[in-house]
């Protein structure tokens, strides 16, 4: 029986447990290591060599993504599923672009957990239903407009908690300018105020967020 090789990673210690314990049930899984953050992820993920790395996304320092960039830019033929309990389109499109090949919840029950694993080892792809209906759902609506670089400046800055008199003090611009930029973000995500701005643009992955 072909063995497969696990790297699990996930910031909280009391999860990595439970989910190695669980991943222990099964004998053709190996969890060779654990990893609490980015930086030992891809550290651990050279040393180690595991055929398939269980990447959690949010965690201090280097995120999941970046995590998952760093390992299959030195090691392409890794494996990535990622675990998360977000399943934002924004969290769902950086990891797809950076390589993943896989995208649980953490909700998602073992069996399915199993199914996915071995799934991904064989070479094949797996995303949880709900993460499947939600991209299926976005690549369904009609194109926005694309934000312009200096919309999305301003629009950091409002993520940021900044107001107007800050973000044009910190560009450079006048505040009536601030002003207009912000309403031509709204018309543009169909969207009327500041937060459900910044929520839409994160939920698009036009910005980085919490």
């Amino acid at each position: 029986m072909r063995r497969i090789r696990i790297l699990v990673v996930d910031d909280h210690p009391i999860v990595r447990s439970g989910i190695t314990s669980v991943l222990g049930t099964q004998a053709d899984f190996d969890v060779v290591g654990e990893a609490g953050t980015g930086d030992e992820a891809v550290a651990s993920a050279a040393r180690l060599e595991p055929d398939l790395v269980l990447m959690d996304l949010r965690m201090p320092g280097r995120d999941g993504v970046a995590a998952a960039a760093a390992i299959l830019g030195t090691r392409p033929s890794t494996r990535i599923v990622v675990l998360t309990t977000y399943a934002s389109d924004g969290e769902v499109l950086r990891a797809i672009e950076a390589g993943a090949v896989g995208y649980l919840l953490k909700d998602v029950p073992h069996d399915e957990l199993f199914r996915a694993l071995r799934a991904v080892a064989r070479g094949e792809r797996y995303l949880a239903p709900l993460v499947t209906e939600r991209l299926m759902a976005r690549w369904q609506q009609p194109t926005r407009m694309t934000l312009t670089d200096r919309e999305l400046e301003v629009l950091q800055r409002v993520a940021r908690g900044d107001g107007n008199k800050s973000i044009a003090v910190g560009l450079g611009i006048a505040e009536p300018t601030v002003k207009a930029h912000l309403v031509h973000v709204f018309e543009k995500l169909g969207v009327d105020n500041r937060t459900a701005a910044v929520r839409a643009a994160r939920e698009q992955g036009l910005i980085g967020g919490d």
